[in-house]
């Protein structure tokens, strides 16, 4: 289910900022849409703040299921007397005291489970999806300094589960974060990577950034980008913003969202 939120702020990237911290998201968990840009005014005189519209897509919550209550009829049964107790030999300490099984088990690479038990719940989700896909790989889980749980999914020929452009891989990464934060007030950050092909990407789009800024620059004109998903869009945007006469924005609806890069006449965003 589609849900958005409006914000305001002194630039472009201040106003989503400050949306992202009001939802506790991501840049590549949202699509961004410029609303308003800022205008600087003169002397401060008629400035006008950035406004922006940030869209994300939260989980349906099912509605509860109420069960009719059935009468329950007793039935009364004759008092009988107690039988005999039996004398029954007293076991061993070993015997009577047994070692529990441990309740979490203990899976190469991942990180030590918390009191939450996510790593282990996104490791056992990600386990069924990838046998369900029929997919020879295992998820290893570590945390990073943000706290956001970076999945690489370990195995030969992973090709498959990348997908186009990383829309197959996306799509797990999705999933996995529904999984875990379905029905949840505080949610957790997923990165689901394979074969280290989210870096590789971003280098990617990085080049492809500076060399489009480069023309538009040069040319003055804006140039359109093909259409991207919300992560790679938020690396063109980070990529360019401290690009002097250059800014972003972007258009469309998913999923032919694209990037703007737009001459911006000497201002700076």
């Amino acid at each position: 289910m589609l849900k958005w939120i409006e914000s305001t702020g002194k630039t472009e990237e201040a106003a989503i900022e400050a949306a992202l911290r009001q939802l506790g998201m991501d840049r590549d968990e949202v699509s961004v849409e410029i609303l308003e840009r800022a205008k600087s005014g003169f002397l401060g005189i008629g400035s006008c703040p950035a406004k922006v519209k940030v869209t994300y897509e939260a989980p349906d919550e099912p509605a509860p299921v109420v069960e009719p209550v059935k009468p329950v009829t007793v039935k009364e049964e004759p008092v009988q007397s107690a039988p005999p107790k039996e004398t029954v030999k007293p076991a061993s300490v070993k015997e009577a005291v047994k070692p529990a099984a441990p309740a979490v088990e203990e899976r190469p690479g991942a990180i030590p489970a918390g009191e939450d038990g996510k790593a282990d719940q996104i490791a056992a989700f990600l386990t069924g999806l990838l046998e369900h896909m029929g997919a020879s790989a295992t998820p290893v889980i570590r945390m990073d300094e943000k706290g956001t749980y970076q999945v690489e999914l370990v195995g030969q020929n992973l090709g498959g589960l990348i997908g186009r452009r990383g829309e197959t891989l996306d799509a797990i990464q999705q999933l996995t974060g529904y999984a875990v934060n379905h029905g949840q007030s505080k949610r957790v950050r997923v990165h689901v990577d394979a074969e280290g092909y989210r870096a590789k990407r971003e280098e990617s789009l990085i080049r492809l950034a500076n060399k489009v800024a480069g023309k538009v620059v040069r040319y003055r004109r804006n140039v359109t980008l093909e259409p991207m998903n919300a992560y790679e869009r938020h690396v063109i945007h980070t990529a360019l913003q401290d690009t002097a006469d250059v800014t972003t924005y972007s258009i469309g609806t998913e999923p032919n969202r694209r990037t703007v890069v737009a001459y911006s006449r000497g201002e700076h965003r």
